[in-house]
This record gives C-alpha cells, sequence and structure tokens, in this order.
C-alpha cells in the first residue's frame, strides 16, 4: 500500500489541451540563446523585439515621480473617467468620433484581444486573419476556444490584400470575424482604402465583427491616408478597435491599452471580464493620460527617427545579396527574405555558434507569424527599433553571417 501511495505521489499531472496547443513567441523563443551569447560577451543587436529604445514622455516620467497619493486603490475595471474623457480629444484628432462610454481601458492592447476574443466569439467559432500575422493573435484565439483561419499574403506582393474571392472561400457557418492590424506587425504594410471598402463589404455582408487593431497609426511613413475601422460606414455595431500606447510613447511596461466600440452589447460582455480582473494598472494610467499633453515636437521627432530608420534598414537589407525586403509603410517592422534554407536554424545558428568581432544580430524567424505549413521558412521579422549607426553595425554582422553560414543558398 505504501508504495503504491508513493508512486502516485510521483506521477506528473498532465497540462491541458490548450497549454499544449499554446505556440512559443515566435519573438522571445530564442532569447535563451541570446542570453548564453551575452553571457560569453558577445554583443548582441535585438532586432527581434518591437521594444522602442527612443524615450518615453518626460511629462509621463513626472506625472509618476509626482505621484501624492496616501492608497494606490483600484481603478474603475473600465478605467479612469478622466482619461478616457482626453482620449476621445486624442481620436477626434484621426477623425475618429466617441464617447467615453465606448472606450473601455485595458492592461494593454493584449488584454484588448483577449477580451475582444471572449466577448465576442463562442468556442469553435472562426476568424479570417491575413498571415503573416502577430503570433500572440493565434494564443489570443486558442485562449478564447476560437479558430484562426488564415489568407495568406506574399512578400513578392509587398503583403497586399488578396481579392475578396479567397476571402469567400474561407467564409462558412462558423466564421465569425476578420482580424487585421493596420499598419501591420509583422510586415509594416499599410492597407489602402480599396482594401478596407472590401473588408467593410464583407464584414457588411455576411453579418461579421471587425476586430481592428491599429496601435501603429502615429507610424506611416506614405502619403497613403490611415483609413481606420472607425472610418468604415455601415459597420459601425460591427467594429472593436485595439489600442495601446505602448510603441506611440515607448511606454510598453506600463501595459495600459484601450478596447473601443460603439456596440453596447459587446461592452457590456467585456465589461465582465473587466470586473473579474479587477482594474487596468492604476500607475500605469496617471502615465497614459499625461502622455496625452506630450509636445507635438515629442511624437514628431519620433517619427522623423523612425523614417531615418526605416530607409537605413531596408536600403541596408535589400543591399546583402540575396536578401529582399519590400519597403514597409507604417509601424516599425519588416519582413525580410534571407538566402537560407531555414531562417530559424540561421536565427539560432547566429546566436549560438556565430560572432564577427564579438558581435552578432537576434532576429525573429517569420515562420512564427504565419499558420500555414512551410510557410515563412525562409524569412524574418526584424524591428528597426535601433539607432541608426547600431543598425548600421547590425546590417554589417548580419551581412558577414550570411556569407559564413554553411547552408546559404547558392546566389
Amino acid at each position: 500500500m505504501t508504495g503504491s501511495l508513493l508512486q502516485d505521489y510521483t506521477r506528473m499531472p498532465k497540462i491541458s489541451v490548450r497549454g499544449k496547443e499554446m505556440p512559443e513567441s515566435p519573438i522571445r523563443k530564442l532569447a535563451p540563446l541570446a542570453a548564453a551569447a551575452e553571457a560569453r560577451g558577445v554583443h548582441v543587436f535585438h532586432l527581434n523585439i518591437g521594444q522602442p529604445d527612443l524615450p518615453t514622455p518626460k511629462i509621463a516620467l513626472d506625472a509618476i515621480r509626482n505621484i501624492d497619493r496616501t492608497i494606490l486603490e483600484y481603478s474603475p475595471s473600465q478605467g479612469y473617467l478622466s482619461y478616457r474623457r482626453k482620449l476621445v480629444g486624442y481620436y477626434d484628432k484621426f477623425n475618429i468620433k466617441l464617447s467615453p462610454e465606448d472606450i473601455i481601458i485595458t492592461s494593454g492592447g493584449s488584454e484588448a484581444v483577449l477580451f475582444s476574443f471572449l466577448a465576442c466569439l463562442n468556442p469553435g467559432d472562426e476568424i479570417i486573419v491575413p498571415e503573416p500575422a502577430y503570433a500572440n493573435y493565434m494564443a489570443f484565439a486558442i485562449s478564447a476556444g476560437a479558430v484562426i483561419r488564415t489568407i495568406a499574403t506574399t512578400i513578392d506582393e509587398g503583403f497586399a490584400l488578396p481579392k475578396v474571392e479567397k476571402f469567400e472561400e474561407l467564409i462558412n457557418e462558423r466564421t465569425r470575424a476578420i482580424l487585421i492590424c493596420n499598419p501591420n506587425n509583422p510586415t509594416g504594410y499599410l492597407y489602402t482604402r480599396r482594401e478596407m471598402n472590401q473588408i467593410r463589404d464583407m464584414v457588411r455582408k455576411y453579418d461579421l465583427y471587425l476586430f481592428s487593431d491599429e496601435v501603429y497609426r502615429e507610424f506611416i511613413y506614405t502619403g497613403s491616408p490611415y483609413i481606420s475601422a472607425c472610418h468604415l460606414e455601415g459597420i459601425e455595431q460591427n467594429v472593436v478597435l485595439i489600442d495601446s500606447v505602448s510603441k506611440r510613447y515607448s511606454e510598453c511596461g506600463i501595459r495600459i491599452g484601450a478596447l473601443i466600440t460603439k456596440n453596447k452589447e459587446v461592452r457590456k460582455a467585456v465589461m465582465k471580464f473587466c470586473q473579474a480582473r479587477l482594474s487596468p494598472p492604476l500607475v500605469g494610467q496617471i502615465a497614459a493620460e499625461a502622455s496625452l499633453d506630450a509636445p507635438e515636437e515629442y511624437l514628431r521627432d519620433v517619427y522623423d527617427e523612425y523614417v531615418e530608420r526605416r530607409k537605413c534598414l531596408i536600403d541596408g537589407l535589400n543591399r546583402i545579396p540575396g536578401v529582399y525586403s519590400p519597403i514597409p509603410m507604417g509601424a516599425f517592422y519588416t519582413v525580410a527574405r534571407l538566402p537560407v534554407d531555414d531562417a530559424e536554424r540561421f536565427c539560432q545558428w547566429c546566436l549560438s555558434d556565430f560572432s564577427y568581432e564579438g558581435e552578432t544580430v537576434m532576429m525573429a524567424p517569420a515562420a512564427g507569424f504565419y499558420t500555414t505549413p512551410g510557410a515563412g521558412v525562409d524569412e524574418v521579422r526584424l524591428a528597426y527599433v535601433l539607432k541608426k549607426e547600431d543598425l548600421t553595425r547590425a546590417l554589417f554582422v548580419l551581412k558577414k553571417a550570411l556569407e559564413a553560414y554553411p547552408s546559404t543558398k547558392p546566389q
């Protein structure tokens, strides 16, 4: 009997099915190799993650320093009214007309995506997502029991959306939503007015939700207009807008996002999840509200810096033999094709086996942004969040890595 009990105590409980299905982050999965390289004294240029290196607005940091409270209390579950009122003015600058009641403050844009799925989708419902796509969308869908159905875009076509017929091939009785990121992470693509109208017409025809992740709206580098999902007429009750201050103000760590919709029933359902997690971060809201008063030159300087970094990275990539990147029109990412058979293996090798003059590069294998097997196998996503001098050096080190890699494709 004793032996039997001991044997029972040594058994390992099983993790959940969703835990097994949850994908690893292509952005962070190689982090242990990078840490090991740095421990060996190798300098790693981090091009893998969208963590801006530009300063947070001073007005936000001062707001945190000057907190004069005796208690750091729960905020309202939907966020502070003062912050939501100020956000109405912010969105009005982009011709997005809202009331404070349309806005729910969330713990980052990620929670806004998750709560959107939980409130709007039943287990087994399907979401159509253009790929490559932000990898965590898949994780949030698994958490909600929903299913991602991807529609392919390609690097050779600059990641433009395919025609309506390709979307309609995926639509069935389980289809409940379309999800877009505009400007796009990971590609930097900006959807045109024609493409947004195409999406609007499908949403209206099939009565779908449109989840629109628009956290990079400040970073558009062409003369093309920013078309928000909230600009699309006739589907106001179908749209759920996702937003975040993380990239706009270099405030990734305060975890403040927003879920925006004019659909009262969706807001009512979302609020149940908000109440279950009690409140969004109090200190984060103080910083985010203060950031709305950042001087105009702050955002202008940040924008100008990214314009220069984009040119530095894209020009540099396309000068390396066998490398190709389309010109991203927004955000601060690009997907590049490398002359290698397996970009993930190459990225691992760069961290575990390669260095040039004590330096190497870390990139995100792009296959992790696709769900189609074999897609993106020779592509990487790069974030231009380093100063130009570091980008220039990182590109030089990447060129040396490709020259030294034993499995580089012949030119």
